[in-house]
């Protein structure tokens, strides 16, 4: 699968949803799902030719286990999964869809157990948080050889190009006027 460029619309609800269909962009993040809409929308995103991404770990009503997953991708087919967790990373690489790990930089500490989960699960694209400080995402970049995603506390379009200068292939945002 093609990874995701530019500006990513990350959906939190059905008004950001029909914005996210209407916009230009080919893929999309479904954030904060509830199991039982989940089918439906990665459904209806696919008719107005999307790509779907969801975030593994947000959708109520699922245990983030390897059921959960056998689950998500026999019955709701999204083109690709963000986790936090190296399990469910796992799991969708061996599936052969996107597979997009989470990290959160909070302090060195963080910075080198990422590095190490990076190396050990190779996950395809890592979305960083926060994606606010460029020198960060261009660094991680290219310790771990992985396209970076910036995601997180993005709130102008000068946040969004500074992060894609530093190296970031796409940004992930939930703010509309940005998408």
């Amino acid at each position: 699968m093609k990874l995701p460029s530019g500006v990513l619309p990350a959906v939190r609800s059905m008004k950001d949803f029909d914005k996210a269909l209407e916009s230009k962009h080919g893929m999309i993040v479904l954030l904060e799902t509830r199991l039982s809409q989940l089918k439906s929308l990665v459904a209806y995103a696919h008719r107005a030719d999307k790509k779907v991404i969801i975030h593994f770990d947000l959708i109520q009503g699922l245990k983030t286990d390897e059921y959960g997953m056998e689950y998500i991708l026999r019955e709701i087919k999204p083109d690709g999964i963000i986790s936090t967790r190296g399990n469910v990373i796992g799991l969708a690489k061996k599936q052969h869809i996107l597979a997009i790990q989470r990290v959160f930089l909070l302090d060195s500490l963080a910075i080198e157990h990422n590095q190490t989960l990076i190396e050990r699960i190779k996950p395809d694209c890592i979305e960083v948080l926060p994606g606010l400080i460029p020198e960060f995402i261009e660094n991680f970049s290219k310790k771990t050889k992985t396209p970076v995603i910036a995601g997180g506390l993005i709130t102008d379009s000068k946040e969004v190009e500074d992060a894609l200068a530093a190296g970031a292939v796409a940004v992930s945002t939930s703010k509309t006027d940005l998408w």
